[in-house]
């Protein structure tokens, strides 16, 4: 409170001071000078600067031309300091200031909208300069009333009211004014009020192609009480010349339906405003997040090409979506590969986006356009994502830039390989040895789509897709095949042992099979498996992947199966397996690394998996089966989900 106070006590100070040193100046030099505050703003205000820029890229066509965006949201925090200095010329603006410097665009519009004798409403956005705006339609020969609400700073309140006052204003306050202004209006008088900036009890209409929250006060007057709407646009033309535009005059189209003509009209209005605000971009005031009570998401995935990280990111679109619907918001979802021009470039980019401060990574653009491909580059600077996705740490640094030029949340699955602060949200599996954050989620394993819907829906698909080769049995073991990695290795003798186990718990088991491998798997293993089982009665789907595939065959094995074997090498996989809530065995086999190690220990102690030699999976098969223990699996998207709320 008593912070308040000073603070009060200084503006008003500081407005006087102002106000007496441009009295001295020429015109030109004090708009100059608020050129330069404008400048000082711009460099010194790197949040709302990042907001305007994301707000202009979102709101302007200017395609890829980054360059021009800066160069806008620039000239805009020029145009606002030379609005607050031309605030401080109120004291001396007279009718000789008034008929010199402002030029009033279609001003018969006024005495059209007088002739409905309902009163008039001058509507605005927050475009141009406010208080002046206030002065000249006080100066135009009726009556006109301002609405107004009392900001924090009392003192500041009550003198730029009294200069309001003198220049000929009248004002009511909006706590508690209402019934004020309805008697204005009844009077055939004039009020000046607002159409944007609606928060969180606005009207949600269509702003630049998305919904945004805009004020319904003047529409909803319009609809009870008839009278005139006549929309205003201020604009600098040079110096303190200004012209005010003012629109033909608009009345409100009543169907009967009070809901639908409030958006429909406040809908119409705004439609007016984007074509000004198009043509004069830098009038207006960006530095608010226009599109925060939206009722709409763009997300965006960014692929660096693997399937394993791109089925990852997606599982945390989907419960993005799932999140967003339960609030009632529509999404909308993009997925870009990412291709940059080389090892080299990625690697430079990297390093420079490490260097690139909070607020003004938007200039590192500019050098992601010379990193990645033309394509790439073109289908990323033409998105305007909310949320951006990326799994594995190549494209973090992509995903940090994106995120910041368009105020996107940005949300990272795998380690990044920049600093974990930069990220809205990070999802990273406990193998990568993660430290607790407040903005990590640290998970068992590999973030998947798999739940009952997806299980289901694939399994159906599966059985319709006439790759089965005859009904099946009431218990089926479904066998997922991988490849060769690093030091891993998946030999014709390992396979053949292993198919020999698979085969005997078959027979014993009075079993199916449903065997599929991955495009990793190696030629020696693969014509293993189709010597094995090609003619093998008890093998009903056999899928060599190499040879031909199906897009639902390992969800379909895994919704079709009651117990899971799976190779050890991919932990996307396994991880995978154990989210469709089955039995899962996992063969042992040498040539694994440390992180894939710790997985599977992990993995084992909490009984989401079962470790055992390929001789033993036979035996070992037939006692899970006997004694049916409790299915464990990971709650890895509740936590996520969890963590989503906080950051949606």
């Amino acid at each position: 409170m008593k912070q308040n106070l000073i603070a009060d006590y200084l503006s008003c100070i500081l407005f006087k001071a102002v106000s007496l040193f441009t009295f001295l100046l020429p015109l030109d030099v004090s708009l100059f000078l608020g050129r330069r505050l404008g400048d000082l703003i711009y460099f010194f205000d790197p949040k709302h600067r990042s907001v305007a820029y994301a707000n202009i890229r979102k709101a302007i066509p200017l395609k890829d031309d980054f360059r021009l965006t800066s160069k806008i949201t620039r000239r805009a925090y020029q145009s606002f300091g030379q609005n607050l200095m031309e605030i401080s010329f109120i004291p001396r603006i007279n009718k000789t200031y008034l008929e010199k410097y402002i030029h009033i665009e279609n001003s018969h519009f006024i005495e059209e909208a007088f002739k409905r004798g309902k009163g008039v409403i001058f509507l605005a956005v927050h475009e141009g300069n406010w208080e002046l705006s206030n002065i000249i339609c006080a100066n135009l020969g009726f009556p006109f009333t301002l609405f107004v609400r009392d900001q924090g700073f009392p003192r500041l309140n009550r003198l730029l009211n009294s200069y309001r006052l003198k220049q000929g204003a009248r004002i009511i306050h909006k706590q508690g004014g209402v019934r004020q202004l309805i008697e204005v209006l009844k009077n055939n008088q004039a009020i000046g009020m607002t159409a944007d900036q609606g928060g969180k009890n606005g009207e949600i209409v269509r702003f630049f192609g998305r919904s945004a929250s805009m004020s319904t006060g003047a529409v909803k007057l319009a609809l009870k009480y008839d009278c005139s709407i006549i929309p205003v646009f201020y604009t600098r033309m040079k110096g303190p010349h200004t012209k005010v535009i003012l629109d033909k005059v608009y009345t409100v189209i009543k169907s009967g339906n009070a809901q639908k003509d409030l958006r429909d009209n406040l809908q119409r209005l705004v439609n007016i405003y984007e074509k000004y605000i198009q043509q004069y971009p830098y009038e207006y005031l960006w530095t608010y997040k226009i599109w925060k009570y939206g009722k709409e998401k763009e997300l965006l995935i960014l692929s660096d090409g693997k399937a394993g990280h791109l089925h990852q990111a997606e599982s945390v679109a989907k419960l993005i979506n799932r999140k967003l619907s339960e609030r009632g918001i529509k999404s909308a979802l993009s997925i870009c590969e990412v291709r940059f021009r080389s090892r080299l470039s990625r690697l430079i980019f990297s390093w420079m986006a490490v260097f690139s401060g909070r607020y003004r990574c938007h200039f590192c653009l500019g050098y992601l356009r010379h990193a990645l491909s033309k394509g790439s580059w073109l289908d990323l600077a033409n998105l305007r994502p909310d949320i951006i996705i990326s799994a594995g740490d190549k494209l973090s640094a992509v995903n940090y830039i994106l995120a910041k030029a368009n105020q996107a949340r940005s949300i990272v699955v795998m380690r990044p390989v920049l600093s974990l602060e930069k990220f809205d949200l990070a999802i990273i599996p406990r193998h990568d040895q993660p430290k607790e954050r407040k903005n990590v989620v640290i998970t068992e394993g590999a973030l998947n789509l798999i739940d009952a819907d997806y299980l289901r829906e694939r399994a159906v698909s599966l059985q319709q897709s006439g790759l089965l080769k005859s009904p099946l049995l009431s218990l089926r073991i479904g066998v997922l095949i991988g490849g060769n990695s690093k030091k891993f290795i998946i030999g014709s003798q390992t396979m053949a042992e292993l198919l020999y186990q698979i085969k005997k718990t078959a027979e014993e088991l009075n079993a199916d099979i449903l065997l599929t491998t991955s495009r990793r798997t190696p030629p020696e293993a693969e014509q293993a498996i189709k010597k094995e089982l090609e003619d093998y009665p008890r093998c009903k789907l056999l899928i060599i992947a190499n040879e031909s595939n199906h897009p639902d065959t390992v969800g379909g094995i895994l919704g079709l199966s009651n117990i899971i074997i799976t190779s050890p090498e991919s932990i996307s996989m396994v991880s995978e397996a154990v989210m469709a809530q089955k039995y899962v065995m996992v063969f042992e086999a040498g040539g694994l690394s440390s992180k894939h190690r710790r997985f599977l220990n992990n993995f084992q102690g909490k009984r989401y998996i079962y470790r055992r030699k390929i001789k033993e999976l036979s035996g070992f098969i037939k006692e899970i089966m006997d004694e049916h223990p409790e299915v464990n699996f990971t709650e890895d998207n509740l936590k996520v989900g969890a963590a989503l709320d906080k950051i949606l």
